[in-house]
C-alpha cells in the first residue's frame, strides 16, 4: 500500500513547527538555553547576523524533511493501529518521539556531558512539535 501524502499538509505542519521552535527557543525557554548553553544575547545577535539566512534555509529543509517522512509514517501508523484522526497523529507522533527522537537527544546529553534541564527543553521541543505535526498530517489526509 503506498500512502497518498497531503503535501500541503506537509507544508503546514513543518511551517507549524517552526513556529513552535520560534516560540520555544524564543520566549518560552529562550533564556534558561542560552543560558545552559554559554551564550550571551551578544554572541546570539553576532551569530543570528553571520549565519541567520543560512541557519533558517538548512532548519527549514529539515523539518520539511521531518514532515514528509512522518506523514508515511503516520498513514501506516494509522493503518496499523486503526486509530485515525487526532488520536492517531498523536499516538504516531510520539512513537516517533519515542523511538527515535528521544533517544538521539539522550545521546547527547550523556556524551556530551550537558545538564538534563538541556534535555527537557530540547527533547520537549521535540516532543511538542511532532506531536502537533501528527495531528495536523493525520487530520489533514
Amino acid at each position: 500500500m503506498i500512502p497518498v501524502i497531503n503535501y500541503l499538509a506537509v507544508i503546514v505542519a513543518a511551517i507549524a513547527s517552526i513556529a513552535i521552535g520560534f516560540a520555544w527557543y524564543g520566549p518560552l525557554f529562550g533564556k534558561p538555553w542560552m543560558k545552559i548553553m554559554g551564550f550571551s544575547k551578544d554572541s546570539m545577535t553576532k551569530a543570528q547576523k553571520d549565519s541567520m539566512m543560512k541557519n533558517y534555509i538548512l532548519m527549514t529543509i529539515g523539518t520539511l524533511v521531518t514532515a514528509y517522512v512522518l506523514a508515511h509514517t503516520t498513514e501506516f501508523g494509522m493503518s496499523y493501529t486503526r486509530t485515525y484522526g487526532v488520536a492517531g497523529g498523536l499516538m504516531s507522533g510520539f512513537w516517533v518521539w519515542l523511538g527515535f527522537m528521544a533517544p538521539i537527544h539522550m545521546g547527547d546529553q550523556l556524551w556530551g556531558g550537558k545538564p538534563w534541564k538541556l534535555f527537557a527543553i530540547t527533547a520537549g521541543y521535540s516532543l511538542v512539535s511532532i506531536l502537533v505535526m501528527g495531528v495536523i498530517l493525520a487530520t489533514w489526509r
